[in-house]
């Protein structure tokens, strides 16, 4: 059997093969962030597709850190009852499901919230609009709604949780240079940028107690100016292993909330050459980090994911588009129709979820 198809385990999760759904928005929630059957009926699709993992998409742990419409929300115990849909969604065809926390930060929109955005430093949001540093005490409480939340998760029933440090939201923002101007113990060096996650880290661990796996996902680099650098990823990943994570996955890009969009690369995939965003990243990754690697960004076709796993190159091929125009993917590809996907990589997909409508491959619906 290929290595991609080979039963593994993460942090203790034992998986029925080496494909994650990453965490993507779907923008199908209820207004107040409950979980809807229709998020449930998408779970359950991606796990009759036969993928191993599902990450669910970020979950905002406090009311402040919201960042859209259609966004779930994991701060309240009434969200439990529809999470649990969702984990049960998953479960009844053999998929794991682990859920993943976030913080808008300075991207929070606030007419959305109906409060202020917060984040490392003050920070332009919008014209005539910004966000205003966080105070120690706020800092100390976020700290405490990371670990109150995968609580939550654990109780729902989730086999894990993903704490988001990426593609500049809150976390993503204190680790980076470009948002974080901070000058007491949470700025400065990538020591102090990197404190608040392990603490959340920590706390976590400290609430949800040994056994239960703990993932994050991380910026391979921010691709801005001044902001997170390769070298300051493996050094924060290091100091991830060392505090006992039990998986990372390496994305990359950051919004600047002021309007400027950074993109992840440039241009889409149109060949195999062409797939795999990160990969010198990865590289140098597995040359210094032990923790199991997952790895998102530009997949689209069956012989390269094989080829990175197995060259070593990563332990695990996360999926984002492509199983939103195919949630049955994985599936096809192991009954050995191994045609690449048939996501274009357009990003139309993000109009229908920005306006509401919730998340639908618009090319599929158009052919």
């Amino acid at each position: 059997m290929p290595q991609l198809f080979e039963t593994t385990s993460l942090g203790g999760m034992t998986l029925e093969n080496r494909f994650v759904r990453s965490a993507t928005w779907e923008g199908m929630a209820a207004e107040d962030g409950s979980c809807t059957a229709a998020l449930v009926d998408i779970t359950a699709e991606l796990a009759r597709g036969e993928i191993g993992l599902i990450i669910s998409s970020h979950t905002f742990v406090s009311p402040e850190g919201r960042s859209s419409i259609g966004q779930l929300a994991g701060y309240d115990e009434r969200f439990f009852d529809g999470l649990r849909q969702m984990v049960r969604a998953a479960h009844c065809h053999d998929s794991k499901i682990v859920l993943q926390l976030g913080h808008a930060g300075v991207r929070s929109p606030t007419l959305l919230t109906k409060q202020s955005a917060v984040g490392p430093s003050c920070q332009a949001t919008a014209p005539g609009e910004s966000a205003r540093a966080m105070t120690l005490e706020e800092i100390d409480g976020l700290i405490r709604a990371f670990g109150d939340a995968a609580v939550r998760g654990k109780d729902a029933g989730f086999d894990g949780v993903q704490i988001h440090l990426a593609h500049g939201y809150l976390l993503s923002q204190f680790l980076s240079p470009y948002f974080n101007k901070r000058t007491d113990d949470y700025g400065g060096s990538v020591e102090n940028r990197a404190r608040i996650v392990l603490r959340i880290l920590d706390q976590v661990r400290n609430s949800v107690g040994e056994g239960f796996p703990v993932l994050v996902k991380l910026n391979a680099e921010d691709f801005i100016d001044n902001g997170l650098t390769v070298e300051e990823m493996l050094q924060v990943s290091a100091m991830l292993e060392a505090a006992g994570i039990d998986g990372i996955e390496l994305s990359g890009g950051t919004t600047d909330p002021a309007g400027d969009e950074h993109p992840v690369r440039e241009g889409t995939p149109t060949t195999e050459a062409e797939e795999v965003y990160y990969r010198d990243h990865a590289r140098q990754y597995k040359e210094r980090i032990g923790v199991p690697l997952i790895l998102v960004g530009g997949i689209r076709s069956y012989t390269v994911a094989e080829e990175l796993i197995d060259s070593g190159l990563t332990d695990y091929v996360a999926l984002c588009r492509p199983l939103i125009r195919e949630p049955g993917l994985v599936a096809r590809w192991k009954s050995g129709d191994t045609r690449p996907s048939e996501c274009g990589s357009c990003a139309a997909c993000l109009v229908p979820i920005r306006a509401g409508k919730g998340m639908y491959c618009v090319a599929a619906r158009s052919a």
